[in-house]
């Protein structure tokens, strides 16, 4: 057992544990807050479970604007900067979050949300892969689904324990420790070294980003999975399960906290037992798994209620929360080593776009859907999500070589063929001593572009 254990380690630079400190108090507050926001707009403000879908829509269509000024602005600036704005705009709006009376309320300060959300993602994202090195990656962002769920899933009990739609008052409780949090993870950034703040001279654009179609294409079909996915279960299950099989708010943070214990515990084998593999296949796996968790939150909630559903739905809920895992041993890394280093920033915006569009399209039609059919609502997003399995199946095809699979924890890049063009180091990036090892998606830029170099980058 300890040998596995250690087998576990990430091997990651000290910043890296310091930057999940913060996320994991984050996560922490979110865990309170989200699962609650549809039932606090509907049983408690008395706001249409539609009008609440557009509502939650509504964030992540202002976030669409922020994410990519973000992005500009983590490559200009770096984006230990541009992540602490984000908190503290975020900090700010969910301070407010108590006055929502009205459905116009609820558009105000949720659009006010997501403008820090938006620009939260790609810093943080940025400023996680200029932390870690480059063979690494998968298991630095494994490490953050981690410690974000592990905050999430006792946010999630303890807000279980407080909300009562009979009580607006406790969720002021909710809202405000929410807020705290973010301020919180706000402090930890000044405890990074000062070398974590170093980036790179921006020189590039969005143009170049858009011209690299199997990026684009990714980007597309994480759109498609999160809409089909993570949005309808994180946003609309809780409502689903309060108002369609009885389950009680306590039941719902049990179930909130089951997926994120699930994600503790799977997510750094899982990403583990990824290595070799290849990415995309992967991914297709996932969109099937999820596929059959959303046929049975239906099934659950059109054959059982109450006690009967909640035990059925944390089932359920474990199948959904193990492709999550799968999910995030990709997502963030495969951006990663798509991006060039002096674009970082817009690549990792365009990724975080890909999950804002999903938080529109998921919830805005989810929302319509759990009004007026709510029982037809996971076999629509079940079907999907299939659909997306097949496009990440053909999608591979057009990934270039190096980036398909997932590198193993032995392997050093530039060695063996893993990953061309890279030096072999075993520095700590963050190092006095440490040189940046040339990234392939330099040359791989490019290659692509017909031999005509990326703005901002360098062949080595």
């Amino acid at each position: 057992m300890r040998a596995y254990l250690r087998s576990l380690n990430p091997r990651l630079p000290r910043d890296v544990w310091i930057l999940q400190v913060g996320g994991l108090a984050n996560s922490f507050g979110n865990g309170i807050v989200i699962p609650f926001v549809i039932i606090y707009l509907h049983n408690v403000r008395g706001i249409s479970l539609g009008v609440a879908g557009l509502v939650a829509a509504a964030g992540s269509a202002t976030a669409l604007f922020s994410g990519f000024v973000a992005g500009a602005l983590s490559d200009r600036m770096g984006p230990r900067v541009v992540l602490g704005g984000a908190l503290l705009i975020q900090s700010g709006a969910m301070v407010l979050f108590p006055l929502i009376h009205t459905a116009w309320h609820a558009f105000l300060l949720n659009g006010f949300l997501g403008l820090g959300s938006g620009a939260f993602w790609p810093s943080q994202s940025s400023l996680l892969t200029g932390l870690s090195p480059a063979n690494r990656r998968h298991e630095a962002f494994a490490l953050q689904r981690v410690t974000m769920n592990l905050g999430v899933a006792f946010g999630g009990l303890v807000g279980g324990l407080i909300a009562s739609s009979s009580d607006p008052h406790s969720f002021t409780v909710l809202f405000l420790a929410d807020a705290c949090t973010f301020a919180a993870y706000a402090l930890v950034l000044l405890r990074l070294t000062p070398s974590s703040a170093q980036h790179h001279h921006d020189a590039g654009s969005y143009r170049q980003v858009a011209r690299d179609r199997p990026f684009m294409s990714y980007v597309l079909l994480n759109t498609l999975l999160i809409a089909a996915g993570m949005s309808v279960v994180v946003e609309l299950m809780p409502a689903f399960a309060k108002n369609n099989a009885g389950v009680s708010e306590t039941g719902i943070g049990i179930l909130w906290f089951v997926n994120s214990l699930v994600i503790v515990i799977a997510q750094l084998p899982i990403a583990r037992l990824v290595e070799g593999h290849r990415r995309m296949r992967v991914l297709a796996g996932m969109a099937v798994l999820w596929a059959g968790a959303l046929l049975g939150f239906g099934a659950a909630g059109y054959w059982l209620e109450a006690t009967a559903a909640t035990v059925a739905m944390g089932v359920v809920t474990s199948v959904f929360a193990i492709g999550e895992c799968l999910h995030g041993a990709i997502a963030g890394p495969i951006v990663a080593d798509l991006a060039a280093p002096a674009l970082l920033g817009r690549y990792m915006a365009f990724s975080s776009q890909s999950w804002q569009v999903g938080w529109i399209i998921g919830p805005a039609a989810g929302g319509f859907l759990l009004q007026h059919a709510p029982f037809a609502l996971w076999p629509v997003m079940a079907g999907v999500s299939l659909v997306g399995a097949g496009w990440a199946l053909t999608l591979e095809r057009m990934l270039p070589e190096w980036v398909r699979r997932t590198p193993r924890l032995d392997s050093i890049a530039g060695v063996g063929g893993t990953m061309p063009n890279m030096a072999a180091t075993t520095d700590e990036p963050l190092s006095t001593d440490a040189k940046p090892a040339p990234h392939p998606a330099d040359e791989a830029s490019w290659i692509r572009r017909g031999g005509r170099r990326a703005a901002g980058t360098r062949r080595r």
